[in-house]
């Protein structure tokens, strides 16, 4: 295995969304871009350009980071390039975006006791927008426009241009892992030995809210549900592939979620699904029928028996008339297949038998008189609605 100076130090370059909303749905948005651009990269390292870049990594996976070692003690640069513009990630694209945004952050560490890179020693960032050299001359020659037209007070609030950019120390890009010493060539990627958080997960901030011990109450998710909580609902309810774009998220921070924000992360299918999960959302039977088991007595009325009966209601989705003996059955408990048949009073007291035709064009709100009647060869029971 290759040995490093210990004055080694790794850096960890990767090209991010500076909007949140994007953050959310970075993993989407890469993706997307990579279909489109099969087998480029958003960074690439320009080898030539850079001096005292070592052991350069690009991994095939990781398509917006870069890995290189680099000694503190010498004189080092690198120069990058960002294969991608900021209007490609614009939800229009007819001419005159103002493109989105992009984040350059550089996680700097050094070699720990065990000889492995985990110690954090200096993240630091910039904001970049990306565009076509005709567009990009535009752009400056709009935004110079722009600060001139206003007053000379409203000029002090902005930054004034220069020639370089500079990157502002932040904090570290959560929850990064930094991979030991590669031993393959410099140059050639070693996908075993890297080792990055996926590129969903992204806070702005590395502070994350507390769990509490609440617990989400059945399907609708808590407002007090804990990160851990909030994961749990996600799995139950077919939400998996956005476990990890949520995953800083407790149980207050989804619900505040509109249906637009959920559609931007998650697509229209799967962020209408997620809207309606989280309102609770109940899905309207296609026919409620109501069913009394109470059979009116010899002397009683039977609009005066239908009146002072009570009534149980039935939801119907297939509106079979198998879906139907179920319910049925477990109105009056018994096992399904011990109810023979199902037929339904018609003119001049005949018995009807029951088939899908006729749940099908059942009015809405029906009510029904069930009765069983016992039979024999074979056991069972005879179903009459009146």
């Amino acid at each position: 295995m290759r040995r490093h100076s210990p004055t080694s130090t790794r850096s960890v370059l990767r090209v991010g969304f500076h909007d949140r909303r994007l953050q959310y749905s970075e993993r989407q948005q890469l993706e997307g871009w990579q279909l489109s651009h099969p087998g480029d990269r958003i960074v690439d390292i320009d080898i030539p350009l850079s001096v005292g870049v070592i052991d350069p990594l690009l991994n095939p996976s990781y398509l917006n980071i870069v890995e290189f070692l680099w000694d503190p003690s010498k004189r080092t640069s690198v120069f990058i390039q960002v294969n991608c513009i900021s209007t490609e990630f614009t939800q229009k694209k007819n001419g005159g975006e103002k493109g989105a945004p992009f984040r350059v952050q550089v996680d700097t560490f050094k070699v720990d006791s065990q000889g492995n890179f985990n110690e954090h020693v200096y993240s630091c960032s910039c904001q970049v927008k990306v565009f076509k050299p005709k567009g990009a001359d535009r752009k400056q020659k709009t935004d110079r426009e722009k600060v001139e037209k206003r007053s000379a007070l409203e000029r002090e609030k902005y930054q004034p241009s220069c020639e370089t950019t500079v990157f502002i120390e932040g904090m570290p890009w959560p929850e990064i892992e930094i991979p030991k010493s590669p031993s393959s060539t410099p140059g050639l990627c070693s996908p075993s030995n890297f080792k990055v958080p996926t590129p969903d997960r992204i806070c702005a901030s590395p502070v994350c809210a507390s769990d509490s011990s609440t617990e989400c109450a059945g399907e609708s998710l808590n407002p007090s549900a804990s990160i851990s909580d909030t994961q749990q609902w996600l799995l139950r309810n077919r939400f998996s592939n956005y476990c990890r774009t949520f995953s800083n998220f407790t149980g207050a921070d989804l619900l505040k979620m509109t249906r637009r924000d959920l559609t931007q992360i998650c697509g229209v299918a799967d962020g209408i699904r997620l809207s309606h999960a989280l309102t609770a959302r109940s899905v309207r039977p296609r026919l409620t029928l109501y069913i009394s088991t109470e059979s009116p007595s010899k002397n009683q009325d039977i609009t005066d028996a239908n009146q002072t009966a009570l009534y149980q209601e039935i939801y119907m989705e297939d509106m079979t008339a198998a879906e139907l003996t179920n319910k049925l059955a477990d109105l009056f408990s018994v096992p399904a297949n011990h109810i023979l048949r199902i037929s339904r009073t018609g003119p001049h007291g005949i018995h009807i038998l029951l088939s899908d035709m006729m749940v099908r064009n059942m009015p809405e709100e029906s009510c029904f008189t069930a009765m069983l009647q016992k039979v024999q060869n074979p056991d069972g029971f005879h179903c009459i609605l009146r």
